[in-house]
């Protein structure tokens, strides 16, 4: 397939039904969505942060209608961005499946594009009831046409007494101690096509992809789903990331993404898992969060920034640097645009700016100073005393008309919480580590890194701690530790601390 150069892997903090309508319609391959069930408040409310509490409360204040209503309105937007060849993947329990199955799915998709009712199965300890055990969930299966992508999957097998060469019997193998019957026509030499109902465990406490998400979905369920409906290169949409599994997955099998969430821990937390499997080979991603870090904005490559402010902006960004006057863009109607990526502003930027338009277009510049139209923009993070004043002079008593333009004006954007990591010795390899940090919106969690290296950047061996305390032991040598802390609008900061462990051998 090939490669679309314009696209970008998205992780995006936001209501998935405002991020949705920025998504072009039929461009989507697979969309596997995990819904919050419809069950009850303790069980449904997992990081606890502002946005999911206020999702929460929207979706809930209602009944099941309620529900249903606000599930439709997400799923509908979903079928608008699906490619025909598409499919959605809609994971659900029984609290509301066949509601949404009757109600969502079929009026949406239409019946004849019902593909198949997937049962997840597993095992895990439940309390006692008068029921039998509920260890199931369901994931509907629904394609856009029926032109649509199919990889059949197929499951290992191993022979049994009886042969395979006999046409139209009935043959028996083992799923590892498991006996099977299968016919002729379901076996390969890749193995037995894979049925609709998947027995896949629960992630172990002590799995490695665990990250410490209560709903935490298995890669290997999501492997399977992505693997059967998309191709490499395809587009996969995750609208409910949680704990980010579909776009790690996603990631690692060759496929573009785009994860939504309204939980700014949720994304905070998918961002942190890519950055622990990212290498030198894996594609780069956007974290788009609702507000902005100051330090990355002011930090970042000049050139793309200004593009990045003027489109934000509603303007033209210029193509090139060459021959532009000092010029960084225009609005529609051609009125100029020059962008500072600083602080405090002084006059001579302005005056530099007014030659600069006068020398581009003298005729738009004398038609605007007629008119009494706005000359000129400038973009700046903040603006000192002396431009402020010129500005005003200008317009008092030539008639010029300098718009001033914050960048906070824009787009919003918030400071780094500040961080400070301490290290304490408890034994002959062993440390506890202590980090404070000091935001404005507050601190969500921590994340560490054990053996950072300024090299391959924050990789995290915790992803997910609230406490700001940990205690680790390590091998004699030199460790660099980094801790990362998160505010509640997703701004991260960072401090180190290195620690050297010298035991004298005896």
């Amino acid at each position: 397939m090939p490669e679309d150069k314009d696209f970008t892997n998205k992780l995006i903090l936001g209501d998935n039904l405002e991020a949705l309508k920025g998504i072009e319609d039929n461009s989507i391959d697979l969309i596997y969505l995990d819904p919050p069930f419809f069950s009850n408040k303790t069980y449904e409310v997992i990081w606890g942060d502002e946005g999911e509490v206020r999702s929460f409360e929207d979706r809930f204040e209602g009944g099941i209608e309620h529900y249903i209503g606000w599930l439709y309105e997400r799923v509908r937007l979903m079928y608008d961005k699906l490619k025909p060849t598409g499919s959605m993947f809609l994971h659900c329990d029984w609290h509301a499946s066949a509601n949404i199955r009757v109600e969502i799915l079929d009026k949406i998709f239409g019946r004849n594009n019902f593909r198949n009712e997937i049962v997840w199965h597993y095992r895990r300890w439940t309390a006692p009831s008068n029921n039998l055990q509920k260890l199931h969930d369901m994931i509907f299966w629904y394609s856009k046409s029926d032109n649509y992508t199919f990889n059949p999957l197929f499951t290992d097998y191993t022979d049994g007494s009886v042969s395979r060469k006999k046409s139209g019997k009935l043959h028996r193998f083992k799923k590892g101690e498991e006996p099977l019957l299968v016919s002729d026509k379901t076996i390969d030499e890749k193995g037995v096509r894979e049925n609709d109902v998947w027995q896949i465990p629960f992630i172990a406490p002590s799995a490695k992809e665990r990250i410490g998400y209560p709903t935490q979905k298995p890669e290997l369920l999501l492997e399977r789903i992505i693997e059967l409906a998309s191709n490499e290169g395809d587009t996969v949409l995750d609208p409910f990331v949680g704990g980010g599994t579909t776009i790690a997955v996603a990631d690692k099998l060759g496929r573009k993404w785009i994860g939504i969430d309204q939980s700014s821990m949720a994304i905070k937390v998918s961002d942190l898992r890519l950055k622990k499997q990212h290498d030198a080979f894996s594609q780069p991603y956007e974290l788009i969060l609702r507000k902005y870090d100051y330090d990355i904005l002011r930090s970042s490559n000049a050139f793309e920034f200004e593009s990045w402010i003027i489109n934000k902006f509603g303007g033209i960004p210029n193509a090139k640097q060459r021959n532009d006057f000092g010029l960084d863009g225009r609005m529609s109607d051609n009125t100029p645009i020059q962008v500072k990526r600083s602080d405090n502003i002084g006059r001579n930027v302005v005056d530099n700016f007014l030659s600069a338009i006068r020398r581009q277009d003298e005729k738009l510049f004398e038609k605007n100073k007629k008119d009494g139209k706005i000359a000129g923009y400038i973009i700046a993070f903040s603006f000192g005393k002396g431009a402020v004043e010129e500005i005003a002079r200008l317009k008092n008593k030539n008639s010029t008309i300098i718009k001033l333009v914050k960048v906070s004006d824009i787009v919003d954007y918030g400071k780094k919480p500040e961080v400070s990591l301490s290290a304490d010795s408890i034994d002959k390899n062993e440390f506890e580590f202590t980090a404070k940090a000091k935001s404005e919106p507050g601190i969500d969690f921590y994340a560490w890194d054990f053996s950072h290296s300024e090299q391959n950047g924050f990789k995290p061996d915790v992803l997910f701690d609230k406490t700001g305390k940990q205690t680790k032991k390590f091998p004699d040598g030199e460790h660099q530790i980094a801790v990362e802390a998160v505010d509640r609008e997703g701004i991260s900061g960072t401090d180190k601390v290195k620690i050297e462990i010298k035991n004298q051998k005896k």
